[in-house]
């Protein structure tokens, strides 16, 4: 694989942006998701990040896809959509900090399909820091006064494993197309799958109970966390792997518990906050390692 060129801070900025949108984004998607089915609330979601994009940059999108052959995105766009899907309908079964913590296992699992499907091997520091970043989503899922396991932490480890998989196939699509495109695709794909999900989940898209308040709620969610959000992430994916952009999401279940403190007053023990420390070093750690490997 190519080394790739880099020489700022701005791609781990990208992924910590990402972190703090979407911090905010799962304890308000809680709290709207009891007022409004989950896939509807998706499908609308999506589909307004999906137009948003479109209006933005259609004629690019289009002109992107033609010379590129369908399996170059389709991969990536999958994952994504099902990745999310699954940890929104999490959001409706456990804690919001639960499904943000367990999500992040995407850590470890990105490595491992890596060594799986493209042969890549990674250093002892490098597997070090990613053991002890689950070591600190291990003190917040299990001892930080979080929910036990249950159908919902299922559904964020299945989310966790698809989104290992939206890093990996999205870094090698991004080698082919630019991140604007595969944006747009992932925004299209995660509709049409949020729309499948409520057909099949809640027999078609239901929005009447959607007050001002649930649709404010929607657009941040369109337009901050998946427009927005996705291009963060494959914007990063152009300069840094899918391992480090991984590692560096782990930052989110602290954004995460922050907000749901904040909006839901879901508190965190002495060993929760300690395992929130730990996600931040490896976070720090990574970042530095990374920094040496370019230079």
């Amino acid at each position: 694989m190519t080394p790739k060129k880099r020489q700022t801070p701005i791609p781990y900025l990208f992924i910590l942006l990402q972190s703090v949108l979407y911090g905010f984004g799962d304890p308000i998607s809680k709290a709207a998701y009891e007022r409004m089915p989950v896939c509807s609330l998706l499908t609308v979601r999506y589909f307004i990040a999906f137009v948003f994009l479109m209006l933005l940059c259609g004629r690019r999108v289009f002109q992107g896809l033609r010379s590129l052959r369908t399996s170059a995105w389709t991969v990536p766009s999958l994952c994504i959509a099902v990745s999310y899907v699954l940890s929104n309908l999490a959001l409706g079964l456990t804690a919001a900090t639960s499904v943000a913590f367990l999500r992040s296992l995407a850590t470890v699992m990105t490595p491992l399909l890596a060594m799986i499907f493209f042969r890549r091997r990674y250093g002892i520091a490098q597997a070090a820091v990613g053991l002890l970043s689950v070591l600190g989503l291990y003190f917040l899922c299990s001892f930080g006064g979080l929910s036990g396991f249950g159908p919902g932490e299922i559904l964020s480890l299945s989310g966790a494993l698809c989104m290992a998989g939206a890093l990996l196939f999205g870094e090698k699509a991004l080698s082919q197309m630019d991140a604007l495109t595969l944006t747009a695709v992932q925004a299209g794909t995660s509709t049409l799958m949020a729309f499948l999900a409520a057909l099949l989940l809640e027999g078609g898209v239901h929005i009447a109970r959607a007050t001002p308040g649930i649709w404010c709620v929607i657009v941040y969610l369109a337009i901050g966390c998946t427009a927005a959000g996705y291009l963060l992430q494959n914007q990063a994916l152009r300069r840094i792997s899918a391992r480090t952009v991984a590692l560096l999401q782990c930052a989110c279940p602290v954004f995460t518990a922050v907000f749901s403190f904040l909006i839901l007053r879901e508190r965190l023990t002495a060993v929760g906050m300690l395992g929130a420390l730990i996600i931040l070093a490896c976070v720090a750690a990574e970042i530095r390692m990374d920094g040496q490997d370019a230079g």
